[in-house]
């Protein structure tokens, strides 16, 4: 790619921070759903939280709990919000992948870290503190009132860091939150950290790698 960026912005949650939301959920909810149907229940939750963002802004508990309402009344089993709250709970205390700290402080050294992550600004400063890298600037959905995958999270992004499209390196383990509308406008240079989370495509023209530890490679460190 030999392509060295004004910045490399990342996804947060599931790229850099490793996202619990399944380990929860099985735990949750064994009690009520069958091993056998886990993991389409799993699938159901990360639809309907996708389904949550898409529109209007709103706090993340919010989107939370709405998911997991939703998705008990699919499922027909109650709804506990001590049990959604547990997971609001949970979400600043994630820390990273391991092979995050050794890969970002690498790249950190020559090009600024920038974060734009569906999170709330109370909560993403303790993931961020476990990243083990110097970040220039964590922008949240709050800050920008819109969520990913919409382009006003990246308009925000763009705009605050008063930069172009083609002035980024975009790397996020998710085509759907992150990559898909990043092409949309106009980031060309972007990175696909293939975490398992979902299916990649090449259509949307994008660097490959397993994990951070490869991203150094990527802008020729």
């Amino acid at each position: 790619m030999a392509f060295r960026p004004k910045y490399i912005t990342f996804d947060c949650y599931g790229t850099l921070t490793r996202f619990r939301m399944r380990e929860m959920t099985r735990d949750i909810f064994a009690d009520r759903v069958p091993a056998e149907r886990m993991e389409q229940f799993i699938l159901d939750f990360a639809a309907y939280r996708f389904d949550e963002v898409l529109g209007d802004w709103k706090p993340y508990d919010v989107v939370l709990k709405n998911a997991i309402r939703r998705l008990c009344r699919k499922w027909k089993i109650q709804y506990f919000d001590e049990e959604a709250q547990r997971y609001v709970a949970a979400v600043p205390t994630w820390g990273p992948h391991d092979d995050v700290p050794a890969g970002l402080a690498k790249v950190a050294k020559e090009i600024p870290l920038v974060i734009l992550s569906n999170a709330m600004d109370a909560e993403i400063q303790k993931n961020v503190a476990m990243l083990g890298a110097p970040f220039h600037r964590v922008y949240t959905a709050q800050q920008a009132q819109a969520y990913k995958p919409r382009l006003q999270a990246f308009e925000y992004m763009l705009d605050s860091l008063g930069c172009n499209p083609e002035d980024v390196l975009h790397v996020s383990s998710s085509l759907r939150y992150d990559l898909m509308s990043a092409d949309d406008i106009g980031i060309k240079h972007k990175v696909f950290v293939n975490r398992g989370h979902g299916p990649g495509n090449p259509a949307y023209n994008y660097t490959e790698i397993q994990d951070i530890g490869g991203l150094p490679g990527v802008v020729g460190l």
